[in-house]
């Protein structure tokens, strides 16, 4: 209703409706009348329901309802064609789109109890399985809106689906009301986060976890005292799109067990969480899958812990030729795909097929879900998997300027956002330190990740590397700045931070692939016996290398990540592409965190130092001199000598020194840091720089000592005796001192 007012006699002077809250047309007794093309997806609109969907070349469009869970459409109506006008059931000609978008209203649905769906037809007719084609226009398939908000018919994890319905995945209306309470995004500096990369099913599913609700987003909540004690503040969520755990499944030749899309990199719809990881899954009510995931991220940000969430803009889960048509294919697949000349799906992703992601509505799509997220579910940041693939044309080519990373990094929504690249792709485009950045991207330091493992495992030449990734990697990031390196040893793909140092090569015969799935280049050292084993002394020496893993990482420059249980020991048995396992190979067992008890302590220990030490948290790269008048510079290098580094390629070992007043914001008080990392098979004495009068050398860290006294609380530090100069580094250990 409208209100007019005159403003010369200040009285109200009569009352208008609104025109559009009425229908203008009739179909099968639903009363509709021409939509909005924008947004695409559903709107909630006065009095019904705004449908808008996108296709180029598709020739003609049908909407169609069903009542939620029902096999059969309440009514299929279509966008175009005769109808009823609505005030006087006169037959009457329409057309509901505008351009190439297909747009209607329809009248009095209950939004909160549909499930709707799209046909279309077009050019090139059906397409068999198998069979190149620029067009799978197919009137018998009923198609997945791609702006879905929410997604049904996976609503609870693992239950098998009803293979005779005709519309597997449903596309649900979602209200967007949610009560924030005053949240928003925290913002906080990049170089000041601590990054838990974790699989939302895994961290809680084990039975061990004692959650109510195990493997969901609900079950995370109970576990933030958990992330609070260890001080990580940021989680990566690996993806939480919606996807079907059953695409491609199978029995394990070896297990018996059902092996499955367990990790989710198969993406059945950009906007919609997966509801399987929903506790109100079940309630088949997407909004509340909605509302407990925004929960979640709510009370995450009351405890100062920010959300990053994986995201795979780089294919969809229609795969090949072979695949399903599920949504973009039967919508508009020469759009939505990069094709070859001869109508094939190009495979830059490993996956089957490839999204045409600088395509304009290809590229739009992917702005209004990043959009979205950060804007209704209160995201922190992005990080990207197969990000290279993003800067490919229609063609395949690398692009020098790729237009969606450049929106990307300028969108001014996302603009507070953190934006984090896997920087290479299946297709052979590695672009590790130089992916194209605008001044905004980071991305995950493979190179970071490769080095540090080769000098964990006492490598020859591999100190001058090391020497860089300590550095935050300024020979890849130059003029980029510290934070555009996401330091990592262990992520999702390869071996826990346990397995590393426990097996030579990967064991992946569970996953039913005669083990040829996995990465072969794994850098790992076994410590002399491939897996299990009772041995005390190779138990010691493990942990030990868990420990320097976890030191070296956490006094790098740079954005540290942690592979969720690193911090415990956690193991897959050498199985090193645990994509498939919905059992004890990815599930966290949380009585590792009493087995394990000094891990645990000396990551806890080793988080809290970082977060004390702004020198730590540099987010520029060093300058290699005395910029403040300290007497140090902000960073220098020694060897077993003082100020004298061994750069041979038969070292290894490397120590440094970082002068605490030229952190940001650094005074005379704040203290200077000394790194010492002997990667040798026997102990080393290493002379130790002299600090200015009034300072002593305290050890924090010696991973070479039996547990308590491998680490110290911060503050708590222990101090060099009188007139102590040197220190013995034990062999393959890591020690740290601070000068107070």
């Amino acid at each position: 209703m409208a209100f007019i007012f005159n403003p010369q006699s200040s009285i109200v002077t009569g009352i208008v409706e609104r025109i559009d809250i009425h229908p203008t047309h009739s179909y099968k007794g639903y009363k509709l009348r021409p939509g909005r093309p924008y947004p695409f997806g559903t709107t909630i609109v006065p009095g019904g329901v705004n449908f808008s969907v996108f296709s180029r070349h598709a020739h003609y469009a049908e909407l169609v309802i069903f009542e939620k869970g029902s096999m059969a459409p309440m009514v299929e109506i279509p966008f175009r064609g005769m109808f009823l006008k609505a005030d006087t059931d006169e037959p009457v000609w329409g057309e509901f789109r505008i351009g190439n978008v297909f747009t209607m209203t329809v009248f009095g649905l209950d939004d909160e109890n549909i499930e709707y769906g799209f046909r279309m037809g077009g050019p090139g007719g059906h397409v068999e399985k198998g069979q190149p084609g620029f067009h799978r226009f197919d009137r018998n398939t009923i198609l997945l809106d791609p702006y879905a908000k929410a997604i049904g018919g996976r609503d609870v994890w693992g239950k098998t689906p009803n293979w005779e319905d005709s519309y597997q995945h449903r596309a649900r209306v979602v209200r967007d009301d949610f009560d924030w309470e005053g949240d928003r995004p925290l913002e906080i500096p990049m170089e000041d986060l601590i990054i838990y990369e974790m699989h939302v099913r895994s961290f809680t599913k084990h039975p061990s976890s004692g959650v109510k609700h195990p493997g969901t987003f609900a079950a995370i909540r109970e576990k933030i005292p958990y992330l609070k004690e260890l001080g990580v503040n940021c989680l990566e969520l690996m993806p939480i799109f919606e996807f079907d755990e059953f695409e491609n499944s199978k029995i394990s030749p070896m297990t018996g067990e059902l092996l499955m899309n367990y990790w989710g990199y198969s993406t059945v719809g950009f906007f919609a969480p997966k509801a399987g990881y929903a506790a109100t899954g079940k309630s088949k009510d997407g909004t509340m899958v909605a509302d407990e995931l925004k929960t979640l991220i709510r009370e995450l940000h009351r405890n100062e812990i920010e959300v990053i969430l994986d995201v795979v803009y780089n294919h969809t889960a229609e795969g090949n030729e072979w695949g399903p048509t599920i949504s973009y294919k039967g919508i508009d697949n020469s759009t939505y795909y990069i094709l070859t000349p001869e109508g094939y799906y190009y495979n830059f992703s490993g996956c089957g097929n490839t999204l045409n992601c600088n395509n304009s509505v290809v590229r739009d799509m992917v702005i209004d879900s990043l959009r979205y997220w950060a804007s209704e579910y209160h995201i922190d940041g992005f990080r990207f998997d197969l990000a290279s693939i993003l800067s490919r044309d229609q063609s395949g080519a690398p692009l020098p300027n790729p237009p969606l990373l450049e929106s990307l990094a300028n969108d001014p929504i996302l603009g507070k956002c953190k934006l984090i690249a896997e920087a290479w792709d299946a297709g052979g485009l590695y672009q590790v330190g130089s992916f194209p950045a605008y001044g905004r991207w980071a991305e995950w330091n493979g190179k970071y990740r490769d080095t540090l493992r080769k000098f964990l495992r006492g490598d020859p030449g591999q100190v001058g590397d090391m020497v860089q990734g300590f550095q935050g990697s300024s020979n890849l990031y130059y003029g980029r700045g510290t934070t555009a390196s996401i330091n990592f040893v262990t992520a999702h793909d390869g071996f826990t931070l346990m397995d590393n140092v426990s097996y030579n090569g990967k064991h992946n015969e569970a996953n039913g692939e005669n083990n040829n799935d996995g990465a072969n280049d794994n850098n790992s050292w076994n410590c002399g016996w491939e897996g299990f084993t009772e041995d005390a002394g190779i138990q010691t020496l493990r942990k030990k290398q868990v420990k320097n893993a976890l030191a070296m990482l956490l006094v790098s420059q740079g954005v540290p990540m942690i592979l969720m249980g690193d911090e415990a020991g956690r193991t897959q048995l050498g199985n090193n592409n645990t994509y498939c396992q919905d059992n004890d190979l990815n599930w966290f067992n949380w009585a590792l965190l009493e087995q394990h008890a000094d891990l645990f302590r000396f990551a806890r220990n080793m988080i809290a130092f970082r977060h004390a030490h702004p020198t730590l948290r540099n987010r520029d790269h060093f300058q290699h001199r005395d910029y403040v008048g300290s007497g140090y510079a902000d960073i220098s290098w020694h060897g077993v000598n003082a100020w004298n580094m061994d750069w041979s390629s038969d070292s290894r070992t490397l120590a440094f020194l970082l002068c605490g007043q030229h952190a940001k914001g650094g005074t005379a008080k704040d203290m200077s840091i000394y790194v010492a990392a002997n990667m040798y098979w026997e102990p080393l004495e290493f002379t130790i720089p002299a600090l200015r009068e009034g300072v002593r050398w305290h050890v924090f860290a010696n991973t070479s000592l039996p547990a308590p006294d491998d680490i110290c609380e911060p503050g708590k530090e222990v101090p060099f005796a009188e007139g102590q100069y040197t220190y013995l580094v034990g062999d393959r250990s890591v020690v740290i001192l601070v000068g107070k």
